[in-house]
């Protein structure tokens, strides 16, 4: 699925003037069939009860589900999103949060991510799932 020769520098660089570098997503880990990350819980992330903002985990689950979709298409493929959701189950102050996505489906059409975020101590603080199409490139 994911190519065994992505490293996390490489992933890294991609968030060089993007919405990833300006809340401080890192990535930290690709596997054959994952890409984890991790963002902090910080002014940049923060709602106005100074908790961990719900749209922040999921720019969080976007990148990541939509990341891993793109290293797992086929070639002359591109991936784009269809559909993001979220629950929220748990709050965070302070730290970092951990997210992880993992295939659900992989189809010729259609990839389905399923993205788990925890605080650090390993405690579930939001699942989603993202739909990304399959679509040929052009041009």
């Amino acid at each position: 699925m994911i190519p065994s020769n992505i490293t996390v520098t490489q992933l890294n660089a991609m968030n060089k003037n993007t919405m990833m570098e300006h809340l401080g997503i890192e990535f930290t880990e690709v596997g054959s069939d994952f890409v984890e990350a991790k963002m902090p819980v910080d002014h940049r992330t923060h709602q106005p009860y100074g908790l961990l903002h719900g749209g922040a985990s999921v720019v969080l689950a976007e990148t990541l589900g939509s990341v891993a979709a793109h290293l797992s298409a086929p070639k002359g493929k591109l991936t784009v999103g269809l559909e993001v959701n979220a629950n929220h189950l748990k709050s965070v102050k302070s730290g970092y949060v951990i997210g992880r996505a993992q295939p659900l489906h992989i189809g010729k059409s259609t990839h389905v991510w399923e993205i788990s975020i925890s605080d650090e101590l390993h405690n579930k603080v939001c699942v989603s799932r993202i739909t990304m199409a399959v679509i040929d490139k052009r041009g």
